[in-house]
Formats: C-alpha cells, structure tokens, sequence
C-alpha cells in the first residue's frame, strides 16, 4: 500500500480538486506522520506505520522556506492560488501556529496578495483561545465534521483523545459565527474489520445536515476518497449520493461543493 508523506514545511505547488493552485505548508515534520486522528481514510496512513521524533518545524524556518519558495515563483511569474496548510497531520497542533498564520499572511501580501490562506484541520485544537483567533485571520478556515455520530467517529476518524466530544466540537464550530467552512468526507465500503463505515444514508445524513445549520458556515465541501487509503475494503461515495448531500446543503440556503 502506497501513502504519501510530505516534505516539510514547504511542499507543491500542487493542483487540489477543491483549492486550485496550492502552495502546500506542512507544519509537521517531514520523515512522518503525527495526527490527532488516526483516520482509516487518510493518504498518510496509520500513525503507528509512520511514527516520526523529529521535533515540529520552527517559525523561523517556516518563513524562511515560505518567503524563498514565493520569491521563486512570483520571478517566474506563476502565483499560487492558495496556500494551503496541511500534510502529514494536525496543523494547529505546531506550537507556533498563531505566528506563523502572521508571518504567512503578511508574505502573501508581499508576494501574492490575490492567494488566500486556507487551513484544513480536523477541529480537535478549536478550545485554543490563540488557535481560534489565528483562524479568524485566514481566508479559508475549513473543519472537519464527518460525521456526528460518536460510535462512527470512534471507528472511522478515531480520534487519539478519550475526551473527544462531537457535541462540544459543534460548539465550537459555531464560535466562529459563519467564519468556518465544513469539509465532509462520505465514503461507502468497510474497514479492515469488516464493518460498515458507509455514511451515505439518511441515518448519517439528517443529523449531519441539522448540525450544518447550526453551524451556519459560509460554505460547505463534501468529497470522496480520492486516493489510496490504508483501510482496502474503503469505496467512493458515488456523483449522485455526493450530488444529492449537495443539494440539501444548497436548500439550506448554504453554499455548498461536491469533489468527485
């Protein structure tokens, strides 16, 4: 089984299905893995296959790499669309994330004022008062809610904390008051234990959709898997079940996509 794990802290840029253009900023280390969540989806892999003791990235290495890489491609007159923070685990997790968000906006207003700053995070560092206030600074605040059934969470997303608590997740989403857009991956098949981990039914889906509504965010992505994931038994979520979970976002009069 193939897994990508990504250079650090710069990585791309890379064309996402969702973002565009995306210069890549991973602010894990670059010899492994090192998540919050252990999810069976993720194209790193297991955490346990890929354990890494390197220490995180530094502030000031970030922004030395950052600024070199946007320096290279604003001569050569290509300019991201994005960058994004991502890679091998929880973004928000880096120590220093607050002011490295400071250091990368200000070079994107120097080199690619038209980029956005976009953050995919699974959620679990929301109740940091400084994580919270450095993700009102970015364009795209964008958290993962696969779900709100807590048993599906265990078995699918698995988070490494015994205090995960969905219901305070919620919370916590709706603090940003419509500052968030909410990522949802839908997938079909079982894990490795043979068990269902299909969220495409109505079970799934109408307690997932109320909690968007209290959520408000300003937008929503549902997607499907896309690449090779450590879980074989994982199946695609087919265009009409993605089109159809669109569409009820839609009604809810929230802007919503759906990757294929």
């Amino acid at each position: 089984m193939s897994t990508i794990i990504y250079p650090s802290p710069i990585f791309g840029p890379v064309h996402s299905r969702r973002l565009g253009l995306s210069l890549g900023i991973n602010l894990l280390p670059g010899d492994g893995k090192a998540c919050t969540f252990d999810c069976i989806y993720c194209e790193c892999g297991f955490n346990a296959d890929h354990r890494t003791q390197s220490p995180f990235p530094t502030r000031e290495l970030v922004a030395k790499k950052l600024e070199a890489q946007l320096k290279k491609m604003h001569e050569a007159g290509e300019h991201p669309n994005v960058l994004t923070f991502a890679g091998n685990g929880e973004p928000t997790s880096n120590p220093h994330f607050p002011e490295i968000i400071d250091d990368t906006i200000c070079l994107r207003n120097q080199y690619c004022p038209d980029a956005k700053v976009s953050v995919l995070s699974n959620a679990t560092f929301l109740k940091q008062k400084a994580v919270h206030e450095a993700l009102m600074k970015v364009d795209n605040n964008i958290q993962k809610l696969d779900t709100v059934d807590s048993e599906y969470i265990k078995k699918v997303d698995r988070p490494l904390s015994p205090n995960y608590n969905v219901e305070r997740i919620i919370d916590q989403l709706k603090s940003f008051n419509g500052h968030v857009i909410i990522q949802t991956m839908f997938m079909k098949g079982c894990n490795n234990a043979g068990e269902s981990v299909d969220n495409t039914s109505e079970y799934y889906i109408a307690p997932w959709l109320e909690a968007v509504k209290e959520i408000a965010p300003s937008e929503v992505m549902v997607y499907t898997i896309d690449r090779e994931t450590p879980d074989t038994h994982l199946q695609k979520a087919t265009r009409e079940e993605l089109d159809t979970i669109r569409d009820r976002v839609i009604a809810a009069r929230i802007p919503c996509t759906a990757s294929y």
